[in-house]
C-alpha cells in the first residue's frame, strides 16, 4: 500500500512543487507555433496560383495564341489572366517542359499579369485577327476574395493586439488569476493564511527588546482581543516601524507574518505606483478589501515612503498626481468614513521625516517605533543568532567582537558572519576561528586588501609616514578613540589606514571635536614636517574635518564668535530650499571661524609631532619594514598610552 501511494502521489500533478504551465504543459509559446503553422498550411492550400508558371505576353501570343491550343481565359479581379490550354493539346512536347503537376487536371495551366482589362482585349483581339483565327477564345470575368489579402490586413491589428496582452500580462505580473488584461488594477500583496511555514519568528530577533515588545503585543491584540476589549479599549490601527536601514524593519515584520495566526498581507510601497492614472489607489482598495474579508488580519507596506511622501507646498513643482491619489486613498482606508475593523497596518521605512503628517497621526499610525542601531549589549546577541550555523572555534570571543564592531546594524553583523565563514573555508579550515571574523571586519569596513597594487618607493614611504602621523597624534591625545593598528596595505580606495576601537557616546564635547579633527589631520602634518610638503593623499581627511568644524559651528553652537545658535533643521524641510536659512555676512563669518578652528587645531598638531618625532620616524620605519603595526608594536614605540597622557598632563 505505502509503494501504491507513492506512485499515486508521484503522478499526481497537484503533488508537483512546480505547476504546469498552460496549453498541455509547452506554455504559450506552443500555442503560438500552432497557430503559425496554421496560416503556412492555410496559405499553401488556398494559394493554388503559386504552382503556376507565368509566362509573358509574347510566349503566350507565339506559342499558344498562334496554335490555337487556348480553350479560355479568366482573367480575376481584373489584374491575372488565368490560361487554360485544350486537353488534346497537353500532350504537345512543348508542355512537357515544364513541372507535370502544373498541366494536369482541367487547369489553369498558365497565368498573365496584364495591364488593365482594355488594352488585354484590345492586343487579344488584334492577335487572333493577324492570325486569321476562326475560333475565338472564350474570356471570362471573375473577382475572388483572397483570404490571404483578408489575414494581410487584419495581422498587423494582431500583432498590436498580442503585444498589448503581453505587456498587460507582464504589469499584471504574479496575480493569482495570471495576470488577465484587466487585472493590473488588482493588488499584488502576497498573502500568507494561517499554518504557512515562516522561518522567522520572535526568537530570531535579537536586541530589540522595547520594540519586539511593541509588535508582540500587536501580535497578542489579534489573538486574544476580547482581554483589551472587555476593559473598553481599541485594537491600534497602525504600528510604524522607522529606523536606519539594516536595523531590522523588514525582519520585524516576517517575524509577525510567523507568530500571528491570521492571515498576513506583504506588499512594497513601489508597487502601489504604476505608470496607468488610477491604478494606485485600486489597488489600495484592492488590498484592504482583501483584507477586510479574511479580517481578522495584517497588513504589512514596506518602504511606504514611497507612496506616503510629505504633499507639502516645497513639493509643488515636482507633484505626482497619481502618487498623491494613491496616497488620499491609503488615507482614506486607514481612517476614513467607513469602518475599518479587525485590519491592523504595519508600515517600515527609513525615511520618517519625509512622510505625510496626515498619515502619522493617531487614529492611522498610532505607534510609532523606531529601531536604532544596537547598543554593545544588543550586539552581542546579534552575534549569537547569526552564530548559531557556524561552527566556531573556542577562540571566538562575542564580547570583544561587538567591542570592535561599533554602530554596525543587525544586517552588517549578519554580513560580517557569513564574510568570516567564507574567509574560513577559503583557508579550508574546519571551524570559524576569531582571527577570521578580526580579518571579515577589516574587510566591511575597509574594503578587500589589494596586495597585488603597485606602489613606488616614494610613495609607500610617503603613506607609512602619514599613517604614523596619525597614530603619533592619536596616541597623545585624551579624547580620541584607542588605536589597535596600523597599516600601509592599500585596501578599497585607501594606500593605509589606522584603525580604532570607538567609544559609544551619546553627547560629544568642545574638546573632544577638536581632538578628533587634530588626529584627523595628523597625516597631513607629518607629511609638512618630514617632507616640508604635503601631497594629495589627505583628501579624505581633510573632507572629514571640514564637515566636523562646519558641523560644530553651524549646527552644534560650540563656537563662541557665533555663539549658540544653530541652523540645523531636523524636519529636512531646508534641504528642499534652494537658499541657505542664513543671511550672507553670517555665511561670511561661520567660513571664518571655521578656517579659524581648522588652523588652531592643524598647528596644535604640528606642535604634538614635533615634540615625538623620533617616535613618527621609528613607527614609519617600523611600517615600512612590517606594513602592519599592531598593539604591542604601538606600545613599544610610543609607551603605554595612559602613561604617556598622563606624563603629558603632569608637563603641563
Amino acid at each position: 500500500m505505502k509503494d501504491q501511494s507513492d506512485k499515486d502521489a508521484t503522478n499526481d500533478p497537484k503533488q508537483d512543487g512546480n505547476p504546469k504551465p498552460p496549453f498541455g504543459g509547452y506554455g504559450i509559446s506552443w500555442f503560438y507555433i500552432m497557430l503559425f503553422t496554421f496560416m503556412g498550411v492555410f496559405y499553401l492550400m488556398n494559394n493554388a496560383s503559386i504552382y503556376i508558371r507565368e509566362i509573358s505576353w509574347s510566349e503566350f501570343e507565339e506559342n499558344m495564341l498562334s496554335q490555337q491550343d487556348v480553350e479560355k481565359i479568366v482573367v480575376v479581379n481584373k489584374e491575372i489572366a488565368e490560361i487554360y490550354i485544350k486537353q488534346n493539346r497537353l500532350s504537345d512536347p512543348k508542355y512537357r517542359e515544364g513541372p507535370s503537376s502544373t498541366l494536369s487536371g482541367t487547369g489553369p495551366h498558365f497565368r498573365m499579369t496584364i495591364g488593365s482589362v482594355d488594352s488585354f482585349e484590345n492586343k487579344l483581339q488584334q492577335a487572333q485577327q493577324d492570325f486569321l483565327t476562326e475560333e475565338m477564345v472564350d474570356i471570362q470575368y471573375q473577382n475572388r476574395t483572397s483570404w490571404i489579402n483578408v489575414l494581410g490586413w487584419l495581422l498587423p491589428f494582431g500583432l498590436i493586439i498580442l503585444f498589448w496582452i503581453f505587456m498587460l500580462r507582464r504589469m499584471g505580473g504574479g496575480s493569482s488569476s495570471g495576470g488577465s488584461l484587466f487585472n493590473f488594477g488588482k493588488s499584488t500583496a502576497k498573502l500568507m493564511e494561517k499554518g504557512t511555514t515562516i522561518s522567522v519568528t520572535f526568537k530570531d530577533i535579537a536586541g530589540l527588546k522595547e520594540a519586539k515588545t511593541e509588535v508582540m503585543e500587536v501580535v497578542d491584540f489579534l489573538k486574544n482581543p476580547e482581554r483589551y476589549t472587555a476593559l473598553g479599549a481599541k485594537i491600534p490601527k497602525g504600528v510604524m516601524l522607522a529606523g536606519p536601514p539594516g536595523t531590522g524593519k523588514t525582519l520585524m515584520a516576517r517575524a509577525v507574518a510567523g507568530e500571528a495566526q491570521v492571515p498576513f498581507f506583504s506588499m512594497s510601497g513601489s508597487e502601489f505606483v504604476e505608470m496607468f492614472v488610477g491604478v494606485g489607489a485600486s489597488r489600495v482598495r484592492d488590498l484592504f478589501k482583501r483584507a477586510k474579508e479574511k479580517a481578522p488580519s495584517i497588513i504589512f507596506i514596506d518602504e511606504i515612503d514611497a507612496v506616503g511622501r510629505s504633499r507639502g507646498k516645497v513639493n509643488a513643482f515636482q507633484a505626482n498626481d497619481e502618487r498623491e491619489s494613491t496616497l488620499n486613498q491609503l488615507l482614506t482606508e486607514l481612517d476614513g468614513f467607513g469602518p475599518n475593523t479587525g485590519v491592523i497596518v504595519l508600515a517600515a521605512t527609513n525615511r520618517p521625516d519625509v512622510l505625510d503628517k496626515a498619515l502619522l497621526r493617531p487614529g492611522r499610525f498610532d505607534r510609532h517605533i523606531y529601531l536604532e542601531l544596537p547598543t554593545q549589549e544588543e550586539r552581542i546577541a546579534i552575534f549569537k543568532v547569526h552564530m548559531r550555523p557556524l561552527k566556531l572555534a573556542k577562540t571566538v570571543n562575542v564580547e570583544n567582537l561587538a567591542k570592535m564592531s561599533p554602530g554596525f546594524s543587525g544586517a552588517d553583523i549578519a554580513n560580517l558572519c557569513n564574510e568570516a565563514a567564507l574567509i574560513a573555508a577559503r583557508k579550508k579550515k574546519t571551524q570559524v576561528g576569531h582571527v577570521d571574523f578580526m580579518q571579515a571586519r577589516d574587510r566591511v569596513i575597509g574594503g578587500i586588501e589589494r596586495k597585488s597594487k603597485i606602489i613606488s618607493p616614494k610613495e609607500k614611504n610617503i603613506v607609512a609616514y602619514h599613517e604614523a602621523g596619525h597614530a603619533v597624534v592619536s596616541w597623545h591625545l585624551e579624547n580620541v578613540d584607542s588605536l589597535v593598528k596600523v597599516s600601509i596595505i592599500p585596501r578599497g580606495k585607501s594606500l593605509g589606514s589606522a584603525w580604532y576601537l570607538p567609544e559609544e557616546r551619546q553627547i560629544v564635547t568642545k574638546s573632544q571635536f577638536m581632538d578628533q579633527i587634530c588626529a584627523s589631520l595628523g597625516g597631513r602634518a607629518a607629511e609638512e614636517i618630514i617632507f616640508n610638503e604635503a601631497s594629495s593623499g589627505a583628501l579624505d581627511d581633510l573632507e572629514k574635518v571640514t564637515k566636523q568644524a562646519y558641523t560644530m559651528v553651524a549646527y552644534y553652537g560650540l563656537d563662541n564668535e557665533i555663539g549658540p545658535i544653530s541652523f540645523y533643521d531636523s524636519t529636512g524641510q531646508n534641504d528642499r530650499l534652494i537658499g541657505k536659512p542664513y543671511s550672507e555676512d553670517m555665511a561670511r563669518k561661520i567660513d571664518k571661524e571655521v578656517q579659524a578652528l581648522v588652523t588652531v587645531a592643524y598647528e596644535k598638531t604640528k606642535n604634538i609631532l614635533l615634540d615625538h618625532k623620533d617616535q613618527l620616524e621609528n613607527l614609519a620605519q617600523l611600517l615600512l619594514q612590517k606594513e602592519v603595526v599592531d598593539l604591542e608594536d604601538l606600545e613599544s614605540i610610543l609607551g603605554k598610552r595612559g602613561l604617556a597622557l598622563l606624563d603629558k598632563s603632569s608637563e603641563k
